[in-house]
């Protein structure tokens, strides 16, 4: 089923707000999208990249900073709320921490680590509203294959710019200001 044909739900904020506190809970085309909250592995790769990217980006140690890097925050596109992994903004974009409990901005960048709860949904349903919304670069961590592949939205489409495994290096657009090894994430 392509975009143009997708029912289209009711779910409002308040069905978020109602999900059982165990969950992760996301409005994906006005259908309301439950799942568990991130394994520890998971939330291992995601605070390990985080660690990598947050010093020299978010904070301009050792890197050139201008970035605002969070992770699992709630994030507005349309009537969408999505929950990504880790999502960065530059600074320039949104230089203040918003009052409500979402970014109505779109990231520059997001980070989806797989689950296997949520990697169809992440490289479907999420990635095509990212792009649509014009999110510049998306990648995709998978703790078990031990893979990030990386992609620039070119015109609305998704264009792979990096494949890498095990313990190679990572020095990928945007964060391409520094080099860090794939297998540091999983560590």
């Amino acid at each position: 089923m392509n975009k143009m044909t997708r029912p289209v739900g009711t779910a409002t904020y308040q069905d978020i707000l109602d999900a059982p506190e165990d969950v992760t809970a996301e409005i994906i085309y006005g259908a309301l999208q439950t799942h568990p909250k991130p394994a520890p592995r998971h939330a291992h790769v995601g605070s390990s990249l985080g660690h990598e990217i947050v010093g020299p980006f978010h904070k301009g140690r050792g890197g050139p900073g201008g970035w605002l890097i969070l992770g699992e925050v709630e994030v507005q596109f349309g009537t969408d709320i999505l929950v990504p992994d880790i999502s960065g903004w530059r600074r320039e974009r949104i230089p203040h921490l918003p009052e409500t409990n979402w970014i109505e901005t779109t990231p520059d960048w997001i980070c989806e680590i797989h689950s296997p709860s949520t990697k169809k949904l992440d490289q479907i349903d999420k990635s095509e509203i990212y792009a649509d919304f014009g999110v510049k670069h998306l990648w995709f961590v998978d703790p078990e294959l031990r893979t990030l592949v990386a992609y620039e939205n070119r015109d609305g489409m998704w264009t792979t710019i990096a494949t890498l495994k095990d313990d190679d290096p990572v020095c990928v657009a945007p964060f391409d200001a520094i080099t860090f090894a794939l297998d540091d994430l999983w560590a």
